[in-house]
């Protein structure tokens, strides 16, 4: 095979082309979490960071309780970095639902072998100088956990308190990206 034959050429021809067409359209993207957008105003960080996160409701005392608090917190977290918060342009405002279910069951003890925590989130993103509800949505996280054996009985407790924890970051990560998403684009 010759580099002069038509299909070699052919080849090279679109090769080249796909090249120029991605040199040409490089600078239109805009990393998400970048400290400039592409008009030279605020990045997607300092929006996040003028976040209020208002506590989220759960009864006192109860399991939903503490995961309210640890979903709080890395909210908190991953809008502001640990850096602390600019001055408040927009609140934000979640509602929890969590549930238990047991997955595998062991048919000699009828106890669960694998249990499966979950939480389902519903949040509304208020922009305080209008009072208007900007953005909304939901979102799920499902988790599994062991029960290595039922003498252990402080393991399950671990492993739910472990499950409800990377629940947590599970929500929290997706309401941070989807905020950012928010942010950046306007939708």
């Amino acid at each position: 095979m010759s580099w002069l034959e038509p299909r070699a050429i052919a080849r090279a021809a679109r090769i080249v082309l796909a090249l120029a067409a991605a040199g040409l359209v490089a600078g239109c993207f805009q990393p998400l979490y970048g400290d400039h957008s592409l008009t030279g105003g605020a990045g997607a960080r300092d929006k996040l960071s003028s976040v209020e996160i208002f506590p989220i409701a759960a009864p006192n005392g109860t399991p939903e309780a503490r995961v309210a608090v640890e979903l709080r917190n890395d909210l908190i977290f991953s809008t502001t970095g640990g850096s602390g918060t600019n001055s408040p342009t927009h609140q934000l405002k979640v509602q929890l639902k969590s549930s238990s279910q047991q997955v595998i069951v062991d048919v000699n003890t009828a106890r669960a072998d694998v249990e499966q925590y979950g939480i389902d989130a519903v949040y509304t993103l208020v922009d305080l100088s209008t009072g208007k509800i900007v953005a909304r949505g939901q979102t799920f996280a499902r988790v599994s956990y062991d029960i290595p054996g039922q003498e252990q009985r402080f393991a399950r407790d671990r492993g739910r308190r472990d499950a409800e924890n990377r629940a947590a970051k599970v929500i929290s990560d997706g309401i941070t990206s989807r905020l950012a998403s928010f942010f950046i684009a306007g939708t």
